[in-house]
């Protein structure tokens, strides 16, 4: 199973996209703002990171 980071910090939009995903087989995790993706992106394992640029604490490009 492919697990799948979603930074994104309106809990709308990560909602949906961890919805669809997890209908469609995949394993997520959520991060919130740009240090716990930059966390997470470093000490987990992830086949791949859906990443919002504009993330409090740290932009996305920074985390990328």
């Amino acid at each position: 199973m492919a697990r799948i980071l979603i930074a994104e910090d309106d809990p709308l939009v990560s909602s949906f996209i961890e919805k669809g995903l997890r209908a469609n087989g995949f394993s997520t995790s959520l991060a919130d703002d740009g240090e716990r993706a930059q966390r997470l992106g470093l000490t987990d394992e992830f086949d791949l990171m859906i990443l919002d640029m504009s993330l409090p604490e740290r932009e996305g490009l920074e985390v990328l």
